[in-house]
């Protein structure tokens, strides 16, 4: 019996691939992880496109719960990903905790928007570290983002902020609320590292035939409604000329 890790894309539920649905179809149980990131679809165009049974798995059930995996010992049993499996560092450890388990694993691999965001124009092998930016509250202020900002800027390299969701409040965070997150950041630190001038790019729904992206600085983009979310933050680092004139169709 196996586990197949499968990515399901980024927008709906034709973006599967062929070997994804092959699998799924031939599994007996099948759950999204649905905290990583959103699709355009729901549940039940899943359901009827693939053919099977769509279990929602949240994170506590991912991260904190052997259910999953146990169940593989007996049947084959499918993880849907949006994106693709590799892009969330939770899906790595799923894998480590099978080979702990001596339970088959299976990778079927998708588009992500790790790749994805080359439509902006930026090369995608000049962007260092990616991050995330989470939603703070009274407790909890991190900087993370800001400090891998400047530590990619000092090499030259771009920035991809991923912006927080939390499924179980409803809340997805926009390039406005992520800009907003920043700005407060800098007003504490105060190392020009992300101000109203920084120059970005805003990206909506990459991966579908609905996207928008939008290049301009901070203080624009901020006022700028990118529609439905998910949406995603870039900062560029030194631009070839290539990738400067690409930007210009996104001004």
């Amino acid at each position: 019996m196996t586990l197949y890790l499968v990515g399901i894309g980024l927008n709906d539920e034709k973006d599967i691939t062929v070997k994804g649905l092959e699998a799924i179809r031939g599994c007996d149980a099948v759950y999204l992880e649905n905290y990583t990131s959103i699709m355009a679809c729901g549940i039940a165009q899943l359901e009827k496109f693939y053919g099977k049974k769509v279990i929602v798995a949240d994170r506590k059930i991912i991260e904190h719960g052997d259910g999953i995996i146990s169940a593989a010992a007996t049947k084959n049993v499918a993880l849907l990903v949006i994106g693709d499996p590799w892009g969330a560092t939770t899906h790595i450890d799923i894998m480590m905790r099978c080979r702990a388990k001596n339970i088959p694993f299976t990778v079927i691999n998708n588009a992500s928007i790790i790749t994805a965001i080359g439509i902006t124009g930026l090369q995608v092998y000049k962007f260092g570290k990616t991050t995330s930016v989470p939603y703070p509250d009274k407790n909890f202020r991190p900087e993370t983002s800001y400090e891998v900002i400047n530590q990619n800027r000092m090499l030259g390299l771009h920035t991809l902020l991923l912006l927080d969701i939390r499924q179980d409040l409803g809340k997805f965070m926009t390039v406005s609320e992520a800009i907003d997150v920043l700005l407060e950041i800098e007003s504490r630190k105060r190392q020009q590292v992300f101000t109203q001038d920084t120059f970005c790019v805003g990206c909506a729904r990459v991966g579908s035939d609905r996207f928008v992206i939008k290049a301009a600085s901070a203080k624009e983009l901020k006022n700028y409604d990118f529609g439905k979310q998910p949406h995603c933050l870039i900062v560029p680092g030194e631009l070839h000329f290539v990738e400067e004139d690409a930007l210009k169709q996104w001004k």
